[in-house]
């Protein structure tokens, strides 16, 4: 392919609209993360500790074992592997509260990023990747697959998405928990609109049948922060309730109502081992993938330097 994007630091969510050709969205933003100036370890997903070597002139400083150099005063390098053939699950949400978005891109258009530019880093590592959109029910699934010709089949899904009015991710969740046979790694993308302690439950079962899990959770600027101003008619988008009232009275509830929730969806994933990641869709898809790589890396690696 010829086409290039623009040569610019992040890549801004409307401008990736703009540029629509998610193929070409996803191997430009995993080859701007392994190039530019924000450049992250590209570790990956189906990265294992392996074992230690002495550390020589020229190793990255990144991956020294300061647990290691605490107990014999001895600069050890940390070693990684990746499992052959490691499977990836892509999981995205498409229910109606997905298709909202404040600005030009809705949660369900930076998802679409978000999972083309995984599936590629992924391909990338020499894993498989695979993807389902789900709603109330699975509407598409791609199983996994190591070719690169998985990402236009992967492409053509994700163009023909439809938001649906119903969402029932913990479902989604036991259902696949059941389907998958080996040791695999799930991401799921959803605005994870659902009670809390179901969603919970759905990725504890998947923790308790051997599955490393992360968990983009997606939801929208105004979402997060809820900066509305005047009269306004709030219509449910996975029902047909709505209300009518000035957001500055109802803001404090509100804000309280959301950090209580995400507050809870954290720690349910701390206590089950779960890969969370809050995501602001206003935030440049490079600066996340970035940002996301870089924190993966820092918690394989243990305490960092001033930790020692």
């Amino acid at each position: 392919m010829s086409q290039h994007l623009p040569n610019l630091q992040y890549l801004d969510p409307e401008l990736l609209q703009k540029l629509g050709d998610l193929e070409l969205i996803a191997r430009e933003v995993v080859e701007g993360l392994r190039a530019g100036s924000h450049r992250s370890p590209l570790k990956g997903f189906s990265t294992e500790f392996a074992h230690h070597r002495q550390y020589v002139p020229g190793d990255p400083i990144r991956d020294l074992d300061w647990r290691v150099f605490g107990r014999t005063e001895r600069y050890y390098t940390k070693l990684y592997e990746a499992e052959t053939n490691f499977d990836c699950y892509i999981l995205m949400d498409a229910s109606s509260s997905m298709s909202y978005g404040s600005g030009k891109v809705s949660k369900l258009e930076y998802s679409k990023y978000l999972a083309s530019a995984l599936s590629y880093l992924i391909l990338n590592q020499r894993d498989s990747v695979g993807l389902s959109v789900f709603d109330s029910e699975v509407r598409a699934h791609l199983p996994p697959r190591s070719t690169m010709s998985i990402i236009l089949q992967i492409e053509k899904i994700l163009r023909e998405i439809k938001p649906t009015p119903k969402t029932s991710v913990a479902k989604q969740l036991n259902d696949i928990a059941m389907q998958i046979k080996r040791r695999s790694f799930v991401i799921l993308i959803s605005d994870l609109l659902s009670d809390a302690d179901d969603v919970i439950s759905g990725l504890q079962r998947l923790r308790y049948s051997g599955h490393n899990v992360v968990v983009f959770h997606t939801l929208d600027e105004y979402e997060l922060n809820f900066p509305f101003k005047g009269t306004y008619q709030f219509n449910a988008l996975e029902s047909d309730d709505e209300l009518i009232t000035q957001p500055e009275k109802i803001r404090k509830e509100y804000m309280e109502n959301l950090n209580k929730y995400l507050e809870s969806l954290q720690d349910g994933c701390v206590r089950s081992g779960v890969d969370y990641t809050l995501v602001n869709t206003s935030t440049p898809l490079d600066l996340l993938l970035s940002e996301y790589l870089e924190n993966r890396s820092l918690n394989m690696m243990g305490p960092s330097v001033g930790a020692r």
